[in-house]
């Protein structure tokens, strides 16, 4: 059986008002230790394009630093799973993120950005109704390089 695969730490800072959640890292990610590192996912084109920032020319550390300073902090919705390659459709004994604890270490996070349905249905799954209704929630279109509609 193929071992449970674990998510990163989030990125964020107690001026975070806006949390970007994904489902799970691919596992171009997860070799790299990187969110959104495959070079296909234009997760870090489209922040680049609205914060000023050109992805080949920042450094991964410096594109975190970039997104905290505007407000924004990055985790996923899973801290981990068991999963054949990178497709959500394939995550199978999902482990979901402690959202009650970020949520309450972090009070400021007032807005949550689903990259994919995925990562809100995951999310939807997991967290305690309370922490829901406190936070404005929008599901965006996923970054992937699975998701046609943006590549």
């Amino acid at each position: 059986m193929k071992a449970l695969e674990h998510a990163f730490p989030p990125s964020i800072d107690v001026a975070c008002t806006r949390l970007i959640l994904g489902s799970m890292p691919s596992v171009k990610s997860l070799a790299e230790q990187q969110y959104y590192a495959h070079p296909r996912n234009v997760f870090w084109d489209i922040m680049g394009e609205l914060l000023g920032f050109e992805r080949a020319l920042t450094p991964y550390e410096q594109r975190l630093e970039i997104l905290r300073r505007h407000g924004i902090a990055l985790w996923d919705s899973l801290a981990g799973c068991i999963r054949k390659g990178s497709l959500d459709s394939n995550i199978k004994n999902a482990v979901p993120n402690d959202f009650k604890q970020l949520l309450t270490d972090f009070p400021g996070i007032r807005y949550i950005y689903f990259n994919g349905g995925s990562a809100y249905n995951f999310f939807d799954k997991y967290c305690p109704d309370d922490y829901k209704n406190r936070v404005v929630i929008k599901v965006l279109p996923s970054t992937s390089p699975a998701n046609a509609v943006l590549n």
